[in-house]
């Protein structure tokens, strides 16, 4: 089976929401003790997974976040604050729990997998997967990030990644990236396929000055002019502009829906790789959820293209897969609701003062304008 091929089988296999489950849940929900739709979006989150796995009641016990770690030729091109050093190197202490994301993960019982992609370094720390495809991308300035080829066996990477964290029992999955450069990238292929000007989708990443944010939108710009990727190929744009870090999330997206899994975005560069997983497999988009609303200003046209709402917004732009922990115990506090609250005939309440608030919005308050 050659990389189209079994492209195509992996998007066919991804099954439309469990409607039947849907409907049961959201009539438990009308059972629960508690005014109507009182849980706000909690609610429907319970529906949405309930969908997802088939049950009605759910429990995300088992937790796991991917983080995938890759280098970018274009950093040559002086669009990053940081040296490409700091890729290898956070890698690293991502294993060993030093990380923003990783002690987050730690601290809410979510299993760690950290992946090297694509890093520009020999790594030999004992917690970090090798699935190098290369040491680093091209510089996207001058040619393509990487073959099609490559582009696929990163995307492939991503998906056996979550065939694993599934195997070993995942309940929910989240995504995440570790890349100096990526932000970059990331803004190419954003750029690329919504067909939104550059400097709509580009932000300052990791920090940098005015000179260099205006180097970075003229890289970009020339980077999408020196390759002109096929908007409507998905891996095409992604083996020109892309990266290995990229192409592999979009991998574990798929994988994770393929497995009828919940699956977490973290910031822009993981909604950047949510996007491509949906432009790939539109009904990969009904097992997503947003962790929290990014600084960067193309995680809002991203997350748009998705017609997701952020769970939380806390003006976060770490990356890493940072936001996923937390967004996991919103997901586990909406599954926790629905399966262990009292119906109102277990707490002995008689529901029927509820009656005619059923029927519409008897809660929410306008004010006259005074």
């Amino acid at each position: 089976m050659d990389d189209k091929e079994r492209l195509l089988t992996l998007t066919g296999s991804v099954m439309p929401l469990d409607a039947a489950a849907m409907e049961a849940a959201r009539r438990r929900q009308a059972e629960l003790a508690k005014p109507p739709g009182s849980l706000g979006r909690l609610e429907d989150l319970s529906v949405q997974i309930a969908g997802i796995t088939g049950k009605v009641t759910n429990r995300l016990d088992q937790k796991a976040l991917l983080v995938f770690c890759a280098d970018n030729g274009v950093v040559s091109e002086g669009v990053s604050s940081a040296p490409q050093s700091v890729t290898a190197a956070q890698t690293i202490n991502l294993a060993r729990h030093k990380t923003g994301a990783s002690v987050l993960a730690r601290r809410f019982g979510c299993r760690l997998y950290v992946c090297d992609v694509g890093v520009n370094a020999r790594i030999s720390e004992p917690g970090v997967l090798d699935a190098k495809i290369a040491y680093g991308t091209g510089n996207i300035a001058h040619g393509p990030a990487m073959t099609r080829h490559q582009a696929h066996q990163a995307l492939f990477a991503g998906l056996s990644l979550a065939d694993t964290a599934a195997a070993q029992g995942a309940d929910v999955i989240g995504v995440g990236e570790m890349g100096i450069g990526n932000t970059t990238t990331s803004s190419a292929v954003l750029a690329v396929l919504t067909g939104e000007k550059v400097s709509r989708v580009t932000g300052r990443g990791g920090g940098i000055t005015d000179a260099s944010y205006e180097k970075k939108l003229a890289v970009i710009r020339q980077a999408v002019k020196e390759n002109r990727p096929d908007a409507s190929d998905v891996m095409d744009v992604l083996s020109k502009v892309g990266g290995f870090d990229l192409a592999a999330m979009t991998g574990a997206f798929l994988g994770a829906a393929q497995h009828r899994l919940p699956v977490v975005i973290d910031g822009f560069i993981s909604a950047v790789a949510a996007l491509c997983a949906a432009r790939l497999c539109p009904a990969v988009r009904s097992y997503l959820f947003a962790s929290h609303a990014s600084f960067e200003i193309g995680y809002r046209i991203a997350i748009a293209q998705l017609g997701l709402i952020p769970l939380f917004d806390l003006g976060m732009r770490l990356g890493e897969g940072s936001g996923c922990p937390l967004a996991m115990m919103v997901l586990d506090a909406a599954c926790t609701a629905l399966s262990d609250m009292a119906t109102f005939e277990e707490a002995a309440i008689d529901s029927g003062y509820l009656e005619a608030l059923r029927n519409g919005d008897a809660f929410t308050v306008k004010g006259d304008g005074e």
